[in-house]
């Protein structure tokens, strides 16, 4: 149930944040359904962990259990926060549209329709992410979802698929999956305020460095990693500094001649970036603070349709000098780097023009079956005795030398 939660919630997110870009009230019900999923996930939950503690010694690591699913929950409220922009209509500046449209990733629903070249056909054989950057996070099948897809799964119509990659592929999607022509928001009127460009400015920045924490956290507990959760608890910090600024420049626009409304919007995604940076905070606290893990977190971060690798770049490795968009490590072995520890400084979620060199640390998050591929472009031959613990990290030996 921990896993299941987990990717639900992360998935709530992705799905929230596409339909403020698409302006999709259907999106909206789809997170809704999820939150109601995720809301019975946790109070099962609840009640388990109070059910297991038989001793006082028990007490505190199901404790950190609780906290946990605590944030789990409140990731998953942040995400229902995002979608009252488009159920309550408070609307956001088209400038922030614009900024979105050149994300490097968005994410996206499509149905299939019968007869289409998607439609009973399995998954491996579409090879989605190679033809058209996108990768499927979930798919609902009438009342029920898959969150756990696998390449042997046949799609069937009326599957409504959710997924997520690079804009470009969207059109190309839809032509698969026989649904209607798809064009990207267009941004109309041009000579936007100096102060609601900076307050965009900041918003988008704050949503990348949210999302981030929230990686990070989950990457913190898999590797047990002090150095990450002082990190993460850094992140939270810089996204309250920013929201301050953002209110600031949201202020100063609303002085203007201009439309109240849309910067509505602005306030409401700047108070979900900081609670998503604060719930990403509430989870590392159990390694600050060396709280006793309980076995169940292994087990869950080890069953999540995601795995955290720590992979150093080797010397002579096939990455190096290379960059990002170069290796499109999305596509394969299927992992997005988090992160890029360089000199002792983070780099969070590297722009694509970022090249990979000598002593580089990533922290990347992706399919378990991949993680062998993406110890091989690094430099690494992986040996794992006990894949199964997701608090284990692999042994790493150099295939040179």
């Amino acid at each position: 149930m921990l896993a299941e939660a987990k990717d639900t919630s992360e998935l709530m997110v992705d799905l929230a944040y596409a339909a403020v870009y698409f302006n999709d009230p259907g999106m909206c019900e789809e997170v809704a359904d999820l939150e109601a999923r995720l809301n019975e996930l946790v109070q099962d939950m609840r009640a388990v962990c109070i059910l297991a503690v038989r001793r006082p010694s028990e007490a505190e690591s199901m404790a950190a259990v609780l906290q946990v699913i605590g944030a789990i929950e409140g990731i998953g409220n942040a995400a229902i926060d995002i979608t009252r922009i488009v159920t309550h209509r408070l609307g956001i500046p088209d400038e922030l549209i614009g900024d979105l449209s050149n994300a490097e990733e968005v994410s996206h629903r499509v149905w299939i329709r019968e007869g289409s070249h998607m439609a009973n056909r399995p998954v491996a054989a579409l090879e989605l992410p190679v033809a058209t950057g996108l990768r499927i996070m979930a798919i609902r099948r009438g009342r029920s979802w898959i969150s756990e897809i696998d390449g042997d799964l046949v799609l069937l119509p009326g599957d409504v698929l959710f997924l997520r990659g690079s804009p470009p592929g969207i059109v190309r999607l839809h032509e698969l999956a026989a649904a209607p022509t798809w064009s990207p928001p267009t941004v109309t009127g041009a000579g936007a305020l100096t102060d609601l460009d900076r307050a965009v400015d900041v918003l988008v920045e704050m949503k990348n460095i949210s999302e981030a924490s929230v990686g990070l956290a989950y990457s913190a507990l898999a590797l047990r990693d002090r150095g990450l959760a002082a990190e993460v608890g850094h992140l939270a910090n810089r996204l309250d500094e920013m929201k301050d600024h953002l209110q600031l420049w949201v202020l100063r626009a609303s002085a203007h001649d201009v439309d109240p409304s849309p910067l509505r919007g602005l306030l409401q995604l700047s108070h979900v970036a900081e609670e998503l940076g604060d719930q990403a905070n509430q989870m590392v606290w159990l390694i600050s603070d060396e709280i006793e893990f309980h076995p169940v977190l292994a087990m869950a971060l080890g069953e999540s349709d995601v795995v955290v690798m720590r992979v150093p770049v080797a010397a002579g490795a096939g990455v190096v000098g290379k960059t990002m968009a170069e290796m499109q490590l999305d596509i394969e072995p299927g992992f997005h780097v988090l992160a890029l520890l360089r000199s002792g400084q983070y780099l969070y979620r590297p722009r694509p023009f970022v090249t990979f060199e000598e002593g580089d640390e990533v922290i990347a998050s992706g399919p378990h079956e991949g993680r062998q591929r993406l110890a091989e472009l690094f430099g690494w031959r992986l040996i794992d005795d006990d894949g199964d613990d997701a608090l284990v990290e692999p042994e790493l030996v150099p295939l040179r030398g």
